[in-house]
């Protein structure tokens, strides 16, 4: 099973190549500088094939605009279609949510993904330009979860909407008490995003009556949550892997 995952999120595309279901190599690009995309596909396509198997390429997205740029650059580069999640290949998770309900397909890679790998209830936090914190039940069924602004999102907003706060990139604060404009702005970001996803899986596991596993993947979850005693695992490619198995029950479903 070999596979080039494409993942276009809001900010940055992510790019993983598999071969034989297992992740080889996995790199990202700015959704605002693709020059480089081409060259990484043809790398990716590389890697993916071991110089000889064939290789399809799967394509999730939340950014439709950045999507029918990476579709056309990528299918150019290596002369193939581009499967698209869902439209496609189905993502193999169950859904308990309410009617005509639009999720995500970067979500619900991920719920399955976690699922596969654990095979037990989780909560599943995706750090990225949004923090969505999604639960996962003992049955592998998405159950969909809550959504809040990312680190930078909650940065930016405070400096353009209001008239004396800097611009200040995510990072961790120095100490949680700022004593200075930036670091108390970075203090209340950080603290922010962990705040909420610790109250919101206390919340869950109130509900399911038992603690799920937590696991954060996204841009952002190294620098929120490394080192963090609420979350048990950091998979960077936790939605690419969310493709992998995507086209593994499709294989299987094919013959």
């Amino acid at each position: 099973m070999n596979l080039i995952a494409i993942n276009v999120g809001n900010t940055r595309t992510q790019l993983g190549a598999f071969a034989e279901g297992k992740v080889v190599e996995q790199t990202h690009v700015s959704n605002d500088d693709l020059g480089e995309l081409s060259a990484i596909a043809r790398r990716m396509y590389e890697s993916a094939s071991g110089g000889g198997e064939d290789v399809v390429v799967y394509l999730a997205s939340v950014n439709d605009t950045v999507s029918t740029q990476v579709e056309r650059i990528v299918g150019e580069a290596l002369d193939q279609k581009i499967w698209r999640m869902e439209s496609d290949v189905n993502i193999p998770i169950g859904r308990k949510l309410d009617g005509g309900a639009f999720v995500g397909e970067d979500r619900l890679l991920a719920a399955a993904a976690a699922y596969d790998k654990f095979k037990q209830a989780a909560i599943v936090v995706d750090a990225g330009t949004a923090v969505t914190v999604d639960f996962v039940d003992g049955e592998g069924t998405f159950h969909g979860g809550a959504i809040l602004p990312g680190m930078r999102m909650m940065l930016q907003s405070l400096h353009e909407h209001t008239a004396q706060l800097p611009g200040v990139e995510p990072d961790k604060p120095a100490e949680p008490i700022g004593h200075n404009t930036a670091q108390a702005m970075l203090s209340g970001a950080f603290h922010g995003v962990r705040g909420a996803v610790r109250e919101l899986a206390e919340k869950y596991a109130e509900i399911y009556m038992a603690y799920p596993k937590i696991i954060a993947t996204g841009g952002d979850a190294e620098l929120l949550f490394d080192g963090y005693d609420l979350v048990e695992a950091i998979i960077p490619e936790l939605t690419l892997s969310g493709m992998a198995i995507a086209h593994r029950h499709a294989m299987a479903q094919s013959e």
